[in-house]
C-alpha cells in the first residue's frame, strides 16, 4: 500500500486494519450515492442498510462483510473502538449482501460527537457457514475476528465520514 492510499491517510490502516493488498472489488451505495474513501454522509442518508455489490463471478467463493466505527463514542475518546454496525457472511462472489446471511443486523450510524469513520471490510471465507456473530458490538476487533475465523487479510475495504446532522467541518465536540 502506498502512503497516498486513502485507507492509510484516513488511518483506517493502523486503527482497524493492517496493510493489505486489494484482491477483489465491492461497491456500496446508500440510495444512489456510492461510498468512496473519505466521502461525507449525514446520518439521515445512512438510516437504511446500503446496497452492496461484490466483485467476482465465482458463486462458490464466499465473502464476509464487516462494518465498524473505530471512533465510537467520539474520535477524541474512542474507548468503544471498534463498534460493529453490521456483519453479513456467506455472500457468493458476483452477488450482493441480499444473497448472504446477515449475522449482525444493520445499525444505522448516529454519531453525537465529532467526525466518525465508518469502515466496510470485505474478507474471503474459507467456506460457507464458517463465520459466526460476535456476542457484542462495542470493543470489537476486526483483526481478531479475522484471525478467529481464518479470514486472512481483507480483500477490499472502503470508508466514509459521518457526523451529527447539524455538524459541519472540522473535528469539534457537541455541547
Amino acid at each position: 500500500m502506498a502512503r497516498t492510499d486513502p485507507l492509510i491517510i484516513g488511518r483506517v490502516v493502523g486503527d482497524v486494519l493492517d496493510p493489505f493488498t486489494k484482491s477483489n472489488t465491492f461497491r456500496i451505495f446508500y440510495s444512489s450515492r456510492e461510498v468512496t474513501n473519505g466521502r461525507e454522509f449525514k446520518p439521515s442518508q445512512v438510516v437504511h442498510q446500503p446496497r452492496v455489490e461484490i466483485g467476482g463471478n465465482d458463486h462458490m467463493t464466499f465473502y464476509t462483510l464487516v462494518m465498524v466505527d473505530p471512533d465510537a463514542p467520539s474520535p477524541s475518546n474512542p474507548h468503544l473502538r471498534e463498534y460493529v454496525h453490521w456483519i453479513v457472511t456467506d455472500i457468493p462472489g458476483g452477488t450482493g449482501v441480499d444473497s448472504g446471511q446477515e449475522i449482525m443486523c444493520y445499525e444505522s450510524p448516529r454519531p453525537t460527537a465529532g467526525i466518525h469513520r465508518f469502515v466496510f471490510v470485505l474478507f474471503q471465507q474459507l467456506g460457507k457457514h464458517t463465520v459466526y456473530a460476535p456476542d457484542w458490538r462495542q470493543n470489537f476487533k476486526t483483526r481478531d475476528f479475522a484471525e478467529l475465523y481464518n479470514l486472512g487479510s481483507p480483500v477490499a475495504a472502503v470508508y466514509y465520514n459521518c457526523q451529527r446532522e447539524a455538524g459541519s467541518g472540522g473535528r469539534r465536540m457537541c455541547t
